[in-house]
């Protein structure tokens, strides 16, 4: 296939996500009996995304001007996908079907049903893709390496893999930064970077920066309002989880029924929790994160170190295809094999 096909293909793939067709609506609720976290609206709001963010053709017109891919030689690209959130290996493979590389994509098996029915969807739009994108068992000849997994999964695959050219992503969090002047309507949206897909996601904010004397009765008001968040029941096994381990334990927590705030050191957080921690100096808390930008997938701030990336509030979930996973440019990548 021709680039230009294959931008022709990615675009009709966007137009029929718009249409919102029935068979996308059985992959969602196939998606949902194999993994109760991927609720329906959860997987319908990452097609979405995908649909406005990716697929639209003056993004990818844009998105392919930066490389040279006319004259790419095929190379077999190993794909493993996370399978956190809904669709979240959509962007690799994109990415390695766009170069014109061959995509060997071992799914999760959190994740199987949407991304077989994208698979599925773009060889009807065009047959020749069956050529650039294999569904595998298992990984085997292939010259380069894209793997996305845990800290404690990266190991494995920092060994395993580490003589084939290689991207390896290990765990992030991300992270807001908030100085008591937010409005009422910023708050409301950092909620959408706390609670999309649960706060599953390595783009969910898991943790919080705050002056000293913060109010936090705004914004445990505004978070109050994602109180439907507690009505699925593995949110609130966690929920519940959580609440009791801070009761036993006799720490000091906020909780508005459907979050709890907790101070702590660490980025990551609890499923249902919100760390906390405060700041004194600005420029401070920007060295001191500056240090952690290899835990950091991004910030929800006004402003924010220069090596991170700075995201407005309630936009965490909604990445660019310039957005690449932990600040490592996978289109780069594939040009350069």
């Amino acid at each position: 296939m021709k680039l230009e096909e294959r931008i022709e293909a990615l675009v009709r793939l966007g137009v029929l996500l718009d249409s919102n067709p029935e068979s996308l609506d059985r992959a969602v609720q196939q998606a949902f009996v194999e993994n109760r976290w991927f609720v329906p609206r959860n997987s319908y709001a990452s097609v979405e995304a995908i649909r406005q963010e990716f697929l639209q053709e003056d993004a990818l017109r844009k998105w392919v001007r930066h490389y040279d891919l006319e004259n790419i030689r095929p190379r077999a690209v190993g794909l493993i996908v996370a399978g956190n959130i809904p669709l979240v290996g959509f962007h690799d493979l994109l990415a390695v079907f766009l170069s014109g590389h061959i995509a060997k994509v071992k799914l999760s098996d959190k994740d199987t049903a949407l991304m077989k029915w994208m698979v599925d969807v773009l060889a009807q739009i065009n047959p020749k893709t069956k050529t650039y994108i294999r569904l595998v068992e298992k990984l085997e000849d292939f010259d380069a390496v894209i793997a996305t997994g845990s800290d404690n999964t990266a190991r494995y695959f920092e060994t395993y893999f580490g003589q084939y050219p290689h991207i390896i992503r290990h765990n992030r969090n991300s992270v807001a930064i908030l100085t008591g002047q937010e409005s009422r309507e910023e708050l409301y949206a950092l909620g959408q970077d706390i609670f999309s897909y649960f706060g599953l996601g390595c783009r969910n904010v898991s943790k919080i920066y705050v002056p000293q004397s913060y109010d936090f009765q705004p914004l445990l008001e505004e978070l109050h309002k994602y109180k439907e968040i507690i009505l699925n029941d593995k949110y609130k096994n966690n929920f519940d989880y959580a609440f009791t381990l801070y009761i036993m334990n006799k720490e000091f927590y906020m909780n508005n029924g459907c979050i709890i705030l907790h101070e702590a050191a660490s980025l990551s957080s609890r499923i249902s929790t919100l760390h906390y921690g405060y700041y004194g100096d600005l420029t401070q808390l920007y060295q001191e994160l500056a240090q952690k930008e290899n835990e950091i997938q991004c910030v929800v701030a006004t402003s924010a170190p220069d090596n991170l990336p700075l995201v407005p509030f309630g936009k965490t979930q909604t990445p660019g295809l310039m957005d690449y996973a932990d600040g490592v440019d996978v289109m780069q990548f594939l040009e350069r094999l």
